[in-house]
């Protein structure tokens, strides 16, 4: 697309969009609201918190942010990080374990902005893309493990996340029948609606809907008077603490970091783990936006680092959680119209307005019901789907998945990442790569009457595909690369795969070409065409 069709950014694309960015925010704002709320909750921290992340995620990321069409805020994939620093920091205070979490997020924010500052945004290429899938859908077990008593109103007796797991069966003779109603209902919304191909029904925000939904199943219920009530001879209780319990005032709710424990090396993990996942989640989100914005624009990465970290630098001063750019909130926004970043700020700032105006209309919703929406969030990350279409790839892929996945339910998510990477090294040891280029790849370039010959040896992966990166990045854009791949090339991972095949479509759209030359002599691991690629 020529760059004159594509909209203005800042003022200028302000002036020359907001009507359709205004709209696009709102509904995104809709869809927010619950997830927000929601994600707070699961992560063991104060409803307020969530809200905060999306304000200031829409008003003040979004205006240092490095792309154009990503939505800042809470997310999924930092419940089981900011829960488990929660719990580990407080020592089973969660008061303390959440101010000491703030602490973090503010260390944090600073880690990521000094990333940006030092042009870290190929931070992704590091980590395996089996290994950034394996940890999603272990986060999204951990989100189904916990909200599930939360949904059918049990208390569960374990608290590690395979005792939750384990205890599920046994666990349905105590669901509290009106609690339930309410988290199965929002279940079956976001189901149902997800299935419908209506366009008009397709663009009911879905969170919304099972939200209000469970407003009126809650005043049916009379959630918000503490009462007993009788069904086939068994007593229940049900009142208030069933709901959404949020301060009379938005100043109330903020909440000031606790740095005491600044000199321990756990507090350390925290800072890092927030850190790292927050960036991955973001540049990923920034890439898979990258991939399907109609005016192909691309993002700055190192702004979107220091955007989210800013953001995250103050969220840890007020006591907002740290913020990511939202994948599914992302893909709401491009398919609603959006054509700049003010969407983005609109949502942000339709949050504070709603927060301001109607709080009591929070107090409204039911934990239920925010339980059945993360609950389908975690469906959607571990999904069946997602472990069969892994395994198709090729075993090296689900071997490293699984190990990923288990070590993060088992230990952590920072032991989940990291025994996932060393998974992929020792596979590509186990495939012949010799150690030395395991981490820096054997690249020779010649350029010529804008040809530009790159010779490959040896390998190209994940782990050294940074060096392939650099080189790409000084190609001009309309000239014509060939990636040759020497005959004695023991192996190209499967990120690189991915990687080659990104480049190949984005750089030939911008009126270059791209071969791939002896990429076919080498064997594919399975029938999948991405899959690694081996010395026959």
């Amino acid at each position: 697309m020529n760059n004159e069709n594509k909209p203005k950014d800042w003022l200028p694309g302000l002036k020359e969009n907001w009507r359709s960015d205004i709209v696009s925010g709102f509904i995104v704002f809709l869809i927010a609201l619950p997830l927000c709320l929601g994600i707070s909750l699961a992560s063991g921290a104060p409803p307020m918190a969530g809200i905060f992340s999306g304000i200031v995620g829409g008003l003040i990321a979004s205006l240092l942010s490095g792309s154009h069409l990503t939505i800042n805020g809470p997310a999924a994939g930092l419940i089981a990080v900011v829960l488990n620093s929660i719990m580990v920091l407080g020592g089973g205070d969660p008061k303390l374990g959440f101010e000491l979490t703030l602490a973090a997020i503010v260390i944090a924010g600073a880690i990521q902005v000094i990333l940006g500052l030092v042009k870290a945004g190929n931070l992704t290429v590091y980590f395996p893309i089996s290994v950034v899938h394996g940890m999603m859908a272990a986060i999204g077990i951990i989100i189904i493990s916990k909200q599930f008593y939360v949904a059918l109103g049990i208390t569960p007796k374990a608290k590690t996340i395979g005792g939750l797991l384990l205890e599920i069966p046994s666990s349905f003779s105590f669901v509290n029948p009106e609690v339930a109603i309410i988290g199965i209902s929002a279940i079956l919304i976001i189901a149902i609606l997800a299935k419908i191909k209506n366009p008009l029904f397709k663009k009911l925000p879905a969170p919304l809907v099972a939200v209000l939904v469970g407003i009126v199943l809650g005043i049916v219920f009379d959630l918000a008077d503490e009462h007993s009530y009788t069904l086939l001879d068994q007593t229940y209780k049900i009142g208030p603490e069933k709901l959404v319990n949020l301060p009379d005032h938005i100043y109330d709710g903020i909440t000031f970091p606790d740095f005491s424990r600044w000199k321990d090396g756990i507090f350390w993990v925290m800072v890092i783990t927030i850190a790292l996942i927050a960036s991955i989640e973001s540049l990923l989100t920034a890439t898979a936006v990258d991939n399907t914005d109609p005016y192909r624009r691309k993002s700055n990465m190192d702004r979107e680092l220091v955007a989210k970290g800013a953001g995250n630098f103050f969220l840890g001063w007020i006591g907002g959680l740290p913020i990511i750019a939202e994948v599914v909130r992302s893909s709401a926004n491009m398919e609603n119209g959006a054509k700049t970043r003010w969407s983005n700020f609109f949502h942000g700032l339709f949050l504070l307005f709603f927060i301001l105006l109607l709080p009591g209309l929070i107090h409204r919703i039911p934990l239920a019901s925010l339980a059945g929406i993360l609950i389908m969030v975690g469906v959607r990350l571990a999904s069946p789907h997602v472990f069969k279409e892994t395994y198709e790839k090729g075993w090296d892929q689900i071997v490293i998945f699984t190990v990923t996945v288990v070590l993060t339910i088992v230990e952590d998510l920072l032991v989940g990442v990291f025994c996932g990477i060393v998974t992929a090294i020792l596979i590509q040891v186990y495939f012949g790569v010799p150690l030395r280029y395991i981490f820096v790849a054997d690249i020779t370039v010649k350029s010529e009457n804008k040809v530009h010959e790159l010779y490959v040896k040896h390998a190209l992966l994940f782990s050294n595909m940074i060096s392939l990166k650099l080189l790409l990045r000084k190609v001009t854009p309309g000239e014509r690369v060939d990636l040759k791949f020497d005959q004695n090339v023991k192996m190209i991972g499967f990120s690189a795969i991915e990687f080659l095949q990104s480049f190949k479509r984005d750089y030939e759209l911008r009126g270059g070409q791209v071969n791939l030359i002896g990429f076919e002599d080498l064997k594919p691991i399975s029938a999948y065409y991405g899959a690694t690629r081996i010395h026959k």
